[in-house]
């Protein structure tokens, strides 16, 4: 049974944050069941939006749409909107909180982990970020929480700093069960060390 995790997509979406990630959920060398997961991508609207990189994206649905039980996962990249929380990032932040009150994973990185302690999703749960003090400035509850750490992952919320995407990818397959452990630290290997021996690993 395919199972299918959720991507907001808005303007200025911070793309590269995601790559590893979406491109490892729908298959990949080592996965103990390929194909089990479908990437769908939210928008606010079905409107096109523009990434940062400069791809331009139609949503396959809409924000009202989406369901927390119809998905495995909410992914949040980072934003320019998010820095401004502006309607869409404000919007997004409380999907998250939806999705974490009926038991479903999020995973957010860089200006998206901001939102999120806007929401107050980060007052009570271990998180990492782009740094304490960044976060300090939203006004959050949750500084003694902050982890120095690439990624961590706390009762169903993976967070992530905006220069670790293969980290941030690492919990999110870790969440989701993608890669058996042994498989998983393989896998880090390869594209966060540039171990080439670990492909063979990642391949048996």
């Amino acid at each position: 049974m395919t199972e299918t995790v959720h991507v907001a997509v808005y303007d200025e979406l911070s793309d590269w944050e995601i790559g590893h990630a979406l491109a490892n959920l729908r298959g990949g060398v080592g996965q103990d069941s390929p194909g089990r997961f479908a990437v769908r991508t939210v928008g606010l609207s079905t409107d096109p939006i523009t990434t940062m990189g400069g791809l331009r994206v139609v949503p396959d649905m809409a924000l009202a749409d989406l369901r927390p039980a119809d998905s495995a996962m909410l992914v949040l990249a980072g934003s320019t909107g998010w820095m401004a929380a502006d309607a869409v990032s404000v919007a997004f932040a409380r999907a998250a909180r939806a999705f974490l009150e009926a038991g479903v994973p999020v995973a957010a990185i860089c200006g998206a982990v901001a939102g999120l302690a806007r929401e107050g999703l980060l007052d009570d749960r271990a998180h990492t970020g782009a740094a304490a003090e960044f976060l300090a400035a939203t006004g959050y509850a949750g500084g003694p929480l902050f982890r120095d750490a690439d990624a961590v992952t706390d009762r169903n919320l993976v967070t992530a700093g905006p220069t670790e995407p293969v980290p941030f990818a690492r919990e999110i397959f870790a969440r989701l069960g993608v890669y058996s452990p042994a498989k998983l630290a393989a896998w880090f290997r390869l594209y966060a060390r540039g171990d080439a021996s670990a492909y063979y690993e990642l391949a048996s």
